[in-house]
């Protein structure tokens, strides 16, 4: 019998609305869990949730951060108001 990995699944909340862990929201956004959890000392990463002593983020607050980065050259300014 082989075990096949069943691939994680973000968290359905009430509204639709869908919750994801950190490392599940760091790999959706190709960063390491360990980059979000800097940000979230730091400050400027994407908005997240904690739920007792879990930390989740909404999959709308992930696609949101991540498009407030697009860049179209790497000599583009950053927008004002950006550390």
């Amino acid at each position: 019998m082989t075990h096949r990995s069943v691939p994680a699944r973000a968290i359905p909340a009430e509204g639709g609305r869908r919750f994801m862990p950190t490392a599940q929201a760091a790999g959706y956004l190709g960063l390491s869990p360990r980059t979000l959890e800097k940000l979230r000392v730091r400050g400027g990463g994407p908005a997240y949730a904690k739920f007792g002593r879990r930390v989740v983020y909404a999959v709308d607050d992930l696609d949101h951060w991540a498009a407030e980065r697009r860049r179209d050259s790497t000599s583009a300014p950053e927008r004002p108001g950006r550390r």
